[in-house]
């Protein structure tokens, strides 16, 4: 990378490092973003804009805007470690508790809102955010118009299927997903987005919620062709457990066979995944072989009963993946 490395191995403070795409939405994008803020400030977050729950459902609903939330959550993973980007951090992230309209709202959310409205372009008020919190790379929205997420969905007991439209409804129904697909089906990716993705080093995919956050990236077509003929190396995050209702009876190895049924020719470099969170490591290691990747064996999580990933763990998995790719394709590698 040519970057200079302080004793401990991480990039001196203001070397920039790798041009980084992580793309994904929620706290799964953010675990990556707080990971890779320890490698490089040329970080691009790309972020899914299918949200209609909470306050940035509402928001969405009354003001016909992209749902702020998951871009709010992407910035404050980026937030520089001052006391300035940590106070105001903790400001964007608040929300408010009462009886009111402003109830469970967050403070970020009506900021982004505002800034929206004033500059009239969603971009430019993302980067004044970011100024204002310090941030170490950029926050751009997957597609400049709001998605609708809609599955068809297999109920596992009766056999009878459903057709379900928006992401908290998809996240939440129990049953075998079938026929993921985002509207509007002919929806434009962003241009900084697809611009980024041209111009990666690497391109980052998950962790997240797998149908609802990470598949859509691919969904879209815009997206999916820009993924798919970048010449950056492309990397998978594994999630360390199964969601309720959106994953429930799925291992490992289906994650990924999902990613590559949603976008035929995909190939990838690296699968890295937590050997506590694989039951099937067998099959993981097979499908990720026919995607052309190197089955990377981490402890990435923050403690064995925990299911979220640690930041400086998962950062040391990406520096060994980024900086020392070595071996042949296909091979399982406990670096």
């Amino acid at each position: 990378m040519g970057t200079t490395l302080d004793p401990a191995g991480w990039p001196r403070r203001g070397e920039e490092g790798p041009k980084v795409v992580a793309l994904g939405g929620g706290h799964g994008l953010s675990s990556t973003l707080r990971a890779l803020r320890h490698l490089t400030h040329r970080i691009t977050a790309v972020v899914t804009v299918a949200d209609d729950g909470g306050s940035s459902g509402r928001l969405r609903q009354d003001f016909d805007c992209l749902p702020p939330g998951d871009l709010r959550m992407a910035l404050a993973a980026l937030t520089d470690d001052s006391e300035w980007g940590l106070t105001w951090r903790d400001v964007l992230q608040h929300r408010f508790h009462g009886s009111g309209e402003l109830d469970n709202h967050a403070l970020g959310n009506l900021l982004i809102l505002a800034l929206w409205q004033l500059l009239d372009d969603e971009v430019e008020g993302l980067a004044w955010v970011g100024r204002l919190l310090g941030v170490h790379g950029r926050v751009v929205p997957m597609s400049p118009c709001p998605l609708v997420i809609e599955a068809d969905i297999v109920d596992p007991v009766r056999g009878v299927t459903q057709h379900v439209r928006g992401q908290v409804a998809v996240a939440r129904t129990r049953g075998r997903m079938e026929r993921v697909c985002v509207e509007p089906r002919d929806a434009d990716a962003h241009p900084l987005a697809v611009s980024a993705i041209d111009e990666a080093e690497w391109v980052v995919l998950g962790p997240g919620s797998w149908y609802t956050s990470v598949l859509p990236h691919v969904i879209l077509p815009a997206m999916r062709e820009a993924i798919l003929r970048t010449r950056a190396r492309r990397a998978v995050i594994m999630n360390l457990t199964t969601q309720d209702g959106e994953t429930d009876g799925m291992n490992a190895a289906d994650h990924l066979r999902v990613l590559a049924e949603y976008a035929p020719g995909l190939r990838l470099d690296v699968v890295l995944a937590d050997p506590s969170a694989v039951d099937d490591l067998d099959q993981l290691e097979s499908v990720a072989a026919e995607l052309g990747a190197t089955l990377v064996l981490r402890q990435v999580r923050t403690g064995q009963a925990s299911c979220n990933h640690d930041p400086l763990r998962l950062a040391a998995a990406l520096r060994d993946a980024f900086d020392g790719f070595v071996g042949d394709v296909g091979t399982r590698a406990h670096l």
